[in-house]
């Protein structure tokens, strides 16, 4: 099953990368929202996007905001160095919101697969 990963920060974005990997996931790889948006175009089979919050030209949030916009309904975790729950309440349509710390690579597998067989 192919997830979408978007993060600027191409370290980040390989490590994520890797822990889906790691689940059995098959990851693309977008460096920003712009190039994310070209990958679910021609990849209409990804079923997911992880993506970082705090990016440049478009934020995690307004991207996920643009794929609403579009009528795209595809499950969707936040990825931040801050406080996820305010978020959450701010957007309530976002599936998930994970902060980037050490149990990511628990955490994440755990909540990808709770979202993709609901």
């Amino acid at each position: 099953m192919k997830i979408l990963v978007v993060d600027d920060d191409l370290l980040a974005a390989e490590m994520t990368g890797a822990i889906l990997e790691a689940s059995g996931y098959q990851p693309l790889i977008a460096e920003n929202a712009i190039e994310g948006l070209e990958l679910l175009g021609t990849n209409p089979d990804i079923a997911m996007v992880v993506s970082d919050l705090n990016m440049p030209l478009v934020s995690g949030i307004d991207f996920f905001r643009e794929l609403r916009e579009q009528g795209r309904q595809i499950p969707f975790i936040l990825l931040t160095g801050d406080a996820p729950d305010s978020l959450l309440q701010s957007e309530p349509d976002l599936n998930a919101c994970l902060t980037k710390d050490f149990d990511l690579a628990e955490t994440l597998p755990s909540i990808v697969s709770q979202l993709l067989h609901a």
